[in-house]
């Protein structure tokens, strides 16, 4: 009885998230923002992210962002974080969650955690479940062999038809490390999967900045499966070095923006507008974020139509 009360009350909490969200966002775009930028200004501030969530959402709040996208270890983190989302009025559309698909024989376990997680997640209004298979890798020096890319596409697509029968959409997302040796772990991830169970989630900055800093790299992904954009994460960059405030820069997101209208393609915008080491040092996280949230519903606008 307990396990089922909790969960209608976390149903009764997404729909009233939910209803506080579309009034917020009647005046324009819905906009997210992952957990992770705010985890690095928080770290370069000295302050403690990690035992700070409800200080960090109601900055989140502040800033005028109407969601934020976790990045969830447990279907209890999910259940803690619901009271504080409905304490600051936001939603959580989606979450990111990490995978370990290329190695048969920890697939199923791994699949059996996104499950637990997405259960959770789907009573409180989340609808994407963003994943990046074998995250222990970002930053490694080895690539997946044919035979590990051919596991992680058909374990990637099965996990995206189980989600399907929940009610929710896979979106795989990479790091610049999917886009060497010609990208073909991306590409695999892409071709070898149906589209109806596995969307993508653009990280626009990691594909320019694993393609080399390429402008042509990003847009050529576009032309390829700019359909299956159910999720765009935002970063800018000035001469290849992440901002700390989303704007104009390297890359051209009104064309990307415009062309995405002309698919008929309106993702889900998470801002991900973190800061590096060469990054300027010059604001905060809540005034970083609240100038970021004003350019992007500027540059976005056309998605509100």
């Amino acid at each position: 009885m307990a396990k089922a009360g909790t969960a209608a009350g976390l149903v009764v909490f997404g729909m009233v998230s939910a209803e506080k969200g579309e009034g917020r966002a009647a005046a324009g775009i819905h906009l997210a923002t992952n957990e992770y930028p705010w985890s690095v200004f928080y770290q370069r501030d000295g302050r403690d992210f990690a035992s700070s969530l409800e200080a960090v959402l109601g900055e989140v709040a502040a800033s005028g962002i109407q969601g934020y996208e976790p990045l969830a270890v447990s279907p209890a983190q999910v259940d803690s974080m619901a009271p504080l989302l409905r304490k600051h009025g936001l939603e959580m559309r989606s979450l990111y969650v990490n995978s370990f698909l290329h190695e048969a024989d920890q697939v199923e376990k791994s699949v059996s955690q996104v499950l637990a997680i997405a259960g959770r997640a789907v009573e409180i209004g989340t609808r994407i479940i963003v994943t990046n298979p074998s995250p222990l890798r970002w930053g490694g020096t080895e690539n997946k062999t044919d035979d590990q890319l051919r596991v992680q596409a058909h374990s990637l697509e099965n996990l995206g038809k189980r989600l399907r029968t929940m009610g929710l959409k896979l979106a795989y997302h990479n790091h610049h490390i999917e886009l060497r040796a010609a990208a073909r772990e991306f590409h695999h991830m892409m071709a070898g999967t149906d589209p109806e169970c596995v969307t993508l989630c653009l990280d626009a900055h990691w594909i320019y900045r694993g393609s080399g800093n390429s402008s042509v790299a990003l847009f050529d992904i576009l032309k390829l499966y700019g359909r299956r954009v159910s999720e765009l994460h935002i970063r800018q960059s000035r001469n290849h070095i992440w901002t700390e405030v989303f704007g104009d820069g390297d890359i051209d997101y009104p064309a990307l923006v415009q062309y995405l209208v002309s698919l008929g393609v309106k993702p889900h915008l998470v801002l991900e507008q973190a800061v590096e080491k060469e990054s300027p040092k010059t604001l905060d996280a809540l005034e970083a974020h609240r100038r970021s949230c004003e350019s992007a519903r500027r540059i976005f606008a056309p998605f509100s139509g």
